[in-house]
């Protein structure tokens, strides 16, 4: 799916065909800026098996490589382990702490801010 300010792309585990997760690059800004908020998230039957791993990467690399973005920026909640074990292997840095910065199951919840620039990508074999 796109909208020119949103991009849905399908994490499919290559053995079965069967969905493995998605991932969503939302808020497009064009211009000077050129950046994007990533988010995704994966099937928990399949966990572990580094499906969404490589479904992010993918994503990353088609972010910056086909859509010609400059940033990448992904808002996970502390106790969210998993993810930001995900973000840390594909070479996110972490920027910033926001307190009640989303709306998640009727509350406000802390997220930290994780970015990846592009020309980070082309310096870190991470991303290959």
């Amino acid at each position: 799916m796109t909208d020119g300010r949103k991009v849905g792309l399908v994490v499919r585990d290559r053995a079965s065909s069967g969905v493995a997760g998605a991932v969503v690059l939302s808020e497009i800004v064009r211009g000077p800026f050129l950046s994007a908020y990533l988010s995704y998230y994966g099937a928990v039957a399949l966990a572990g098996r580094g499906l969404m791993t490589e479904g992010v990467r993918l994503s990353v690399r088609h972010a910056f490589e086909v859509l010609g973005l400059h940033r990448l920026e992904a808002n996970i909640q502390p106790g969210n382990l998993r993810s930001v074990a995900l973000v840390r292997r594909l070479g996110f840095r972490k920027e910033g702490f926001s307190p009640r910065y989303l709306k998640v199951d009727g509350d406000w919840r802390d997220h930290e801010r994780w970015a990846l620039l592009a020309d980070g990508v082309m310096s870190d074999e991470r991303i290959e």
